[in-house]
């Protein structure tokens, strides 16, 4: 594979994980219009943005199997039909029904494209250089929740109808498409190896279903918080959609940041006892914006909450795969999958709570499952196999 190739391969890779984000992240600022357009209230709006979180948790389950039935190429090409379809449905259509089918088809297209850019990075790299590369494709995640919120909050604030944020997000696939088009895809061969056999036969221990509830928690706990921060700020302080939207992107451009600052710093300390600090301080942070009664103070809060923060669930993932003497595929993919299950969960949870006590009320659970994701990560310091295992996903 010529060196033109892996870099197209590479940069597809980057911008599926930037479409996933961009998804996921600008629900928060859209929410409010889309329910006025409905004319819903927002807690009742926001159940329908399940069907997105479970089209997500849906591809990830579908392409275990898919990525090895269906080339590749033709998965993101015919991924590209269905995102025109999904966005026509967004701006064709006022029917609710229509909306949320729209809506779980990009979950679906999401979830797909990010599952095949994971799996893009793995095999094209290797050592240090696959844990760099993954690390950089993730920080597009993030950088898609820094630019689009904003974005979102332009377009909204000079009444351009919401649906148009979804047909700029759909500019990123049209990219992933027009890269696929020129490119070359690897040949998916058999998995089937007896060095897997023994991963599978190897116990994983306690620190395993720890580390998993823990992923859940800190992704619901997480998506819990960031997508009702603009409601809350337009509620609570009077802020105008652009604003509450800034509020998002300075959380994510600190998330950013932070991802890249650990993954120089995280190797001179003790994983599990990092990711505790870290904890601790992440639910800090959070109780402190919940309870600042000055609005200058919340720009500062989630800055602080996104960089401290944006370590947690890589360290998490890490400490899952040194578990185990070698590292089991099947394990990761357990904790990756228990956090998305807390994706999904997202709305089904604030959704019934910011109905009955108030958007404050969701922001204050996202604040006690920071909490438990700090307990989770000092009990596992009892029972974690990591420091017996040299082996680690750097």
């Amino acid at each position: 594979m010529n060196q033109n190739n892996t870099l197209r391969l590479t940069w597809i890779s980057f911008f599926s994980y930037g479409l996933t984000g961009a998804l996921v992240i600008v629900t928060g600022v859209v929410l409010g219009n889309i329910a006025d357009y409905f004319q819903l209230p927002v807690s009742s709006m926001s159940n329908t943005f399940t069907f997105l979180n479970s089209g997500i948790l849906a591809a990830i389950f579908l392409n275990a199997w898919l990525i090895e039935i269906i080339p590749l190429k033709r998965q993101l090409m015919f991924g590209f039909l269905l995102m025109v379809l999904a966005v026509l449905g967004l701006m064709s259509s006022h029917n609710l029904t229509v909306f949320s089918l729209s809506m779980f088809v990009l979950g679906v297209v999401s979830g797909i494209t990010m599952s095949i850019g994971t799996y893009l990075i793995t095999h094209l790299y290797a050592g240090r250089q696959r844990g760099s590369r993954l690390l950089f494709t993730d920080s597009f995640f993030s950088m898609a929740g820094t630019l689009f919120p904003m974005l979102a909050g332009v377009l909204l604030a000079r009444h351009i109808t919401w649906y148009w944020v979804y047909a700029c997000i759909g500019v990123v696939y049209v990219v992933i498409f027009v890269l696929t088009l020129l490119s070359d895809f690897p040949v998916l061969k058999s998995r089937a190896t007896a060095g897997q056999t023994l991963q599978t036969r190897e116990p994983w221990g306690p620190g395993v279903a720890l580390l998993a509830l823990a992923a859940l928690c800190y992704i619901l706990g997480q998506l819990g918080f960031i997508s009702w921060v603009p409601e809350y700020a337009t509620t609570r302080f009077q802020m105008d959609i652009q604003q509450a939207g800034g509020l998002v992107s300075h959380f994510w451009t600190a998330y950013m940041v932070g991802m890249w600052v650990f993954s120089a710093l995280l190797r001179f300390f003790d994983l599990q006892r990092i990711v505790t600090v870290l904890a601790a301080l992440s639910a800090v942070f959070m109780y402190l914006f919940i309870h600042a009664g000055d609005p200058a103070w919340l720009p500062w809060c989630l800055l602080a909450l996104g960089f401290v923060s944006s370590a947690i669930y890589t360290t998490i993932i890490t400490l899952g795969s040194q578990q185990t003497r070698v590292t089991s595929p099947r394990l990761v993919n357990f904790i990756l999958t228990c956090g998305t299950i807390g994706t999904m969960l997202t709305f089904v949870v604030t959704g019934p709570i910011v109905a009955r006590y108030g958007v404050g009320a969701a922001l204050q659970t996202s604040n006690l499952l920071y909490v438990t994701v700090f307990i989770l990560c000092l009990l596992l310091g009892f029972v974690s196999r990591h420091r017996t295992h040299t082996q680690a996903i750097v």
